[in-house]
């Protein structure tokens, strides 16, 4: 995983020195590098300076597509990380199965992966491993569905995601709006499932937490009992 900042330049005038330590290219376009997240200028075609990506939204935007890789802001850092592995998403596939009747019924989306969420307020995208969406869900750009407008977000832990699928996302789809957010926990121990929903001034009011393997309520507008066990794993 790689986490990256962007800060502005104390002054215009300064001229950089010369870099130190190694450094780990984001960008493999000509016209632009990335040291320790710092981007050159850019020089158009009019012979003018664009100024670089000051803030990580910025440099979000400024990123060329990255086959293999998800890219998110988590408290206002840049975090390019691997794909998540197949048992991964698998997880997400069974939870999509376990609300396909609903899904249809209601005319709802649901991704699993691969789709950005704007969070509202600061504009940070996420990459969520599950989102379930109305099908009129409001978009930030052409790309990203608007957190307030979404149904639930869930995420399914693995080693590497612990402290930000724990801690930090629930902070940030509660500020984001986001009604109600599923954790699939196959780290814990004993493994477990919650329901966070009702979020007010930044802070989910309700938590529901099951074991894995019982039933778990997902309040409106989902409204329904699932039964958890379908997250546990399949004997060989």
């Amino acid at each position: 995983m790689v986490v990256m900042t962007s800060k502005k330049r104390r002054s215009r005038s300064r001229r950089p020195g010369p870099p130190t330590g190694e450094t780990r290219p984001v960008s493999t376009r000509s016209t632009r590098s990335h040291r320790r997240g710092h981007a050159k200028l850019e020089v158009r075609a009019d012979g003018e300076f664009t100024e670089p990506p000051s803030t990580p939204r910025e440099l979000f935007d400024a990123l060329p597509p990255l086959p293999g890789l998800r890219t998110e802001i988590i408290d206002g850092s840049l975090i390019v990380s691997a794909v998540d592995t197949p048992e991964h998403g698998r997880m997400a596939m069974r939870l999509y199965r376990l609300l396909l009747e609903e899904i249809e019924k209601n005319d709802w989306d649901g991704f699993t992966g691969n789709v950005d969420v704007c969070i509202e307020g600061p504009r940070d995208p996420v990459e969520p491993d599950f989102v379930l969406a109305p099908a009129d869900c409001p978009r930030w750009g052409e790309r990203e569905l608007l957190s307030s407008g979404l149904i639930m977000a869930a995420e399914v832990v693995s080693p590497g995601s612990v402290e930000q699928d724990r801690v930090a996302k629930p902070r940030i789809y509660a500020g984001g709006g986001v009604p109600m957010m599923l954790l699939i926990d196959l780290v814990a121990s004993p493994p477990a499932v919650t329901v966070f929903s009702d979020p007010r001034e930044g802070v989910y009011q309700a938590v529901g937490k099951v074991p894995m393997g019982t039933s778990l309520y997902l309040p409106h507008p989902i409204d329904l009992d699932v039964d958890t066990a379908v997250f546990l794993p399949q004997p060989v």
